[in-house]
């Protein structure tokens, strides 16, 4: 591996690999809690929370928002009541069209 002055450093502990394939999770909080991408400019947490409830209890729904306008930047984060939940919402609704746009789900990096 190089960095930026291209002088060879250690290889990292994590296989490249398994960086882009997560599949596990390092804690039960982050394996309840799920990252949402690609969302319209026009969902709220109302309706993240309606597309997402048909598959688990959703106990917590964030769209992130501008501070300054209030607009959505495209991507939120649900967090489930249990591990099972999650992993069962993220199967479903990969790929799935909400407000028009195809979204993106992956478990959320952190609790």
């Amino acid at each position: 591996m190089l960095n930026w002055r291209r002088k060879m450093v250690p290889h990292a502990a994590i296989p490249f690999v398994n960086l882009l394939h997560r599949s596990t999770c390092v804690s039960s909080s982050s394996c309840s809690k799920l990252f949402v991408g690609g969302l319209s400019y026009d969902t709220n947490e109302t309706a993240l929370m309606d597309a997402f409830s048909q598959h688990g209890h959703v106990i917590q729904v964030k769209v992130i928002c501008h501070p300054v306008t209030g607009k959505s930047k495209g991507y939120g984060f649900l967090k489930f009541a249990s591990e099972n939940e999650a992993a069962a919402a993220l199967q479903k609704m990969n790929g799935e069209v909400i407000d028009g746009r195809s979204i993106r789900v992956q478990f959320a990096n952190s609790g």
